[in-house]
Parts: structure tokens; C-alpha cells; sequence
């Protein structure tokens, strides 16, 4: 468990492949003080078991699957990535619980400044933005971000400066992919909420009405 507050940047020392995975040797300093072989670490918010390490640096395999849905292959060698160390339950949860288990990806569609903020314009698929809410949380790249706005097609966040410095995010562009993990209380709420007969073909039967009337808004 995370909570979306990136540690470091890292820097990707060699890629690995396999005919369907690869292994990732990153250089860090922060995340590696007090981590164990068999440790969690979030690599752009994708949870990785730390199988080797040493002097500034850490080894982590990333199988199929995880190539699949995330967009840590498109990974190169020297590409800086977002890092954060598993929570321990005395931290304080600065961002939100992230499991490090990604949603999907989606593409900046647009970046634009205004003052000392910069608004990134995400296009998602619809499995993901139905779990997305204005004012909600979400997790981009491994970074805890609220939701400025929401539609059908796309959601929107702005970034401080100070977040732009320590993360990933300040360099990419419109084009770009990224990491999408949902609040995922979002979807124990949907889970809860589906009908259990056949006949409503086990259709979910949460909406904006059913949250209302339960006193979720």
C-alpha cells in the first residue's frame, strides 16, 4: 500500500529483456534506506517486489501482465521514473491509499499553464472514468492528484510547481501515456452495490441517484 506522495525520481540503469517481461535495474538513493529483498516499491505507480539491491540501486522484474497494462514498456534506458517506498502504518497518508495495482493508461491530451499551475487533460476508456469523480482522487503515474473536472471522455488536474519538480509529470507532454490507478473505494462501492438475481444479469446498480439517496452526496 501507497499513498501517491512520490519519494524520488529514479533513474532506469539497464533494461533486461525477456520474450515477454523485462528487468529493470534503477538507481535511487531515498527509497533503498531500510528496504529488504522482497520489499514494495512503486515504480510510476506500479508495485514491484525488490528481488536484488545494492549500492544506489535496486532489481525488479516486471512480468507480462504488468507490461500489458501499464506503460512500463515504453521504458528506456535512462528514463527517470517516480518511486515511492511501501507506507508503514505511522506515516501520515499525505495523498490518498494507493494499492500500486494500475488501472489502465491514458493519453495526455493536453497541457496547458495557468500562473504557477499546469492542467493535464487525461483521455481515458470508459471502465476507467466511470470510477473517476470531480473533487476525487486518482493516482497518475503513482502521484496522488484531485480531479478537477470530469466528463465523458476525458478528466482533467492541475499541478503546483513543487509537484512538477519531484515527479515525472513536470516533463511530459501532450501525447504522452500514463498510469491510471482509480480510488479504488470506488470500486468495493460497485462491487457492493451489484444486484445478486440473475434476471438484472448482475448489472451494477450504482449511480449518481442510488449515491444520493444513501447519503454518499
Amino acid at each position: 500500500m501507497f499513498t501517491g506522495i512520490v519519494e524520488e525520481l529514479g533513474k532506469v540503469k539497464s533494461i533486461s529483456y525477456g520474450s515477454k517481461s523485462i528487468k529493470l535495474i534503477i538507481n535511487c538513493n531515498k527509497v533503498i534506506e531500510g528496504t529488504r529483498v522482497g520489499d514494495s516499491i512503486a515504480v510510476n505507480g506500479v508495485c514491484l517486489t525488490v528481488t536484488d539491491m545494492g549500492n544506489e540501486f535496486f532489481i525488479a522484474d516486471v512480468m507480462p501482465e504488468t507490461l500489458r497494462k501499464t506503460s512500463l514498456n515504453d521504458l528506456a534506458v535512462s528514463s527517470f521514473v517516480n518511486l515511492e517506498r511501501a507506507l508503514k502504518l505511522s506515516d501520515r497518508l499525505g495523498g490518498h491509499l494507493v494499492s500500486g495495482h494500475i488501472d489502465g493508461t491514458g493519453i495526455i491530451s493536453e497541457k496547458e499553464e495557468e500562473d504557477n499551475a499546469a492542467w493535464y487533460s487525461i483521455k481515458a476508456d470508459e471502465e476507467i472514468l466511470k470510477y473517476i469523480i470531480l473533487k476525487g482522487s486518482v493516482a497518475i503515474d503513482g502521484t496522488s492528484l484531485t480531479v478537477a473536472y470530469v466528463d465523458d471522455g476525458i478528466f482533467k488536474v492541475s499541478l503546483i510547481p513543487h509537484t512538477r519538480e519531484v515527479t515525472i509529470l513536470g516533463t511530459k507532454k501532450a501525447g504522452d501515456t500514463v498510469n491510471i490507478e482509480v480510488d479504488q473505494i470506488a470500486k468495493y462501492v460497485e462491487k457492493l452495490t451489484l444486484f445478486n438475481n440473475k434476471d438484472q444479469d448482475n448489472k451494477s446498480r450504482l449511480s449518481m441517484d442510488f449515491l444520493r439517496d444513501n447519503g454518499f452526496l
